[in-house]
C-alpha cells in the first residue's frame, strides 16, 4: 500500500472515531460542544494518531484497540492549537482556512474549548479492559504535555529571543512539537504490549521524527532552524534525522515498511 493511501484510510477511520467519541452539537451545553467540534473537524492529516496506529500495528496490535488513544492525541494535539492561536500566545485570526476558535466563539469559549478537549482525552487514554496498559499510556502522554514537553517548549519558545543557539533550538524541537509525537509512537507500542525493547525503538524513532518535523516546519516558515542554520543546513540535518529513524525500526522487520514510509512522507511534506 502506498503511504499516501495509507494516510487517507487511517485519517477516515480516525474521523469517524472522533466523531463518535465527542459529544454533538446539540448537546447542553451547546456553545462549548460546537466550539470543540469547530476545531477538531475537518482538521489537519491525524499525523499524530497516525503514528500511534501504524506504531500499534508494527507490533502486532490491534488498531481498533487504539482507536480511543488515537483520538486521545489528536484532542490534545487540537487543545494545544487552540491556546497556541490565543491573542496571549500567537495571536492568530486564521487556522487551516477558517476562523480561529477564539475569533468564531470568544476568548472564554476557546479556552474553555481548549480544556474540554485535553480533559476528553485523558479520559480517552483509560479506554479499555487493560487498566494498567492503560495507565502506562496516560503517564506518557501527561508527561509529554506537561511542563517537561509540549508546555516546557512553548514557554521557551515565547521567551526566547529573535537569534537563539543550537541547544534552544533543540529543546523547543523536542518540547514543543517533538514530545506529542514521540508519545503517540510509545503509546502505540504500550497498547500493541510491545517489550521494553521494542518500546524504546519506538521512543528513539519518535524523538528523530519529533524534531525532523519541526525542522521541515522551519524550513516551509523560513523561521527557527532553517532561519539559524540556512535551508541548506536544515534539509541536511533532517534527511540525516529521518535516515536515522528508518534505521531504528528495522527490528520490525516487514512491519516497519509504514513507519519508514510514514518517515519519508515527514520529510518530503510540502505544508
Amino acid at each position: 500500500m502506498k503511504i499516501t493511501e495509507y494516510l487517507k484510510r487511517r485519517k477516515r477511520v480516525i474521523d469517524a472515531a472522533l466523531d463518535l467519541y465527542l459529544p454533538k452539537k446539540s448537546e447542553y451545553p451547546q456553545v462549548i460542544h460546537r466550539a470543540m467540534r469547530y476545531s477538531v473537524f475537518p482538521g489537519g492529516k491525524r499525523i499524530r494518531p497516525i503514528f500511534l496506529l501504524a506504531s500499534c500495528e508494527a507490533c502486532g496490535g490491534n488498531i481498533r484497540e487504539a482507536l480511543p488513544a488515537a483520538c486521545a492525541i489528536e484532542m490534545i494535539h487540537t487543545y494545544s492549537l487552540i491556546h497556541d492561536d490565543l491573542p496571549a500566545m500567537d495571536n492568530d485570526d486564521y487556522r487551516r482556512g477558517k476562523l480561529t476558535s477564539h475569533k468564531k466563539f470568544g476568548e472564554a469559549i476557546a479556552i474553555l474549548a481548549g480544556d474540554a478537549l485535553l480533559t476528553f482525552g485523558v479520559e480517552l487514554l483509560t479506554y479499555g479492559d487493560k487498566s494498567k496498559v492503560y495507565l502506562n499510556a496516560v503517564k506518557e502522554v501527561v508527561n509529554a504535555i506537561g511542563t517537561y514537553g509540549m508546555i516546557g517548549g512553548q514557554v521557551v519558545d515565547i521567551e526566547r529571543r529573535s537569534e537563539v543557539d543550537l541547544p534552544t533550538l533543540t529543546y523547543i524541537n523536542a518540547h514543543k512539537t517533538g514530545a506529542l509525537i514521540t508519545a503517540s509512537c510509545k503509546v502505540g507500542g504500550i497498547i500493541a504490549g510491545a517489550s521494553k525493547r521494542k518500546l524504546d525503538v519506538l521512543e528513539r524513532y519518535g524523538e528523530y521524527i519529533g524534531f525532523t518535523f519541526q525542522i521541515v516546519d522551519d524550513i516551509l516558515d523560513k523561521d527557527g532552524f532553517a532561519l539559524a542554520f540556512g535551508v541548506g543546513g536544515a534539509k541536511r540535518e533532517a534527511t540525516r534525522l529521518i535516515g536515522k529513524a528508518k534505521e531504528e525500526v528495522d527490528i520490525f522487520g516487514k512491519r516497519a515498511y509504514i513507519l519508514k514510509g510514514l518517515a519519508d512522507y515527514t520529510l518530503n511534506r510540502k505544508k
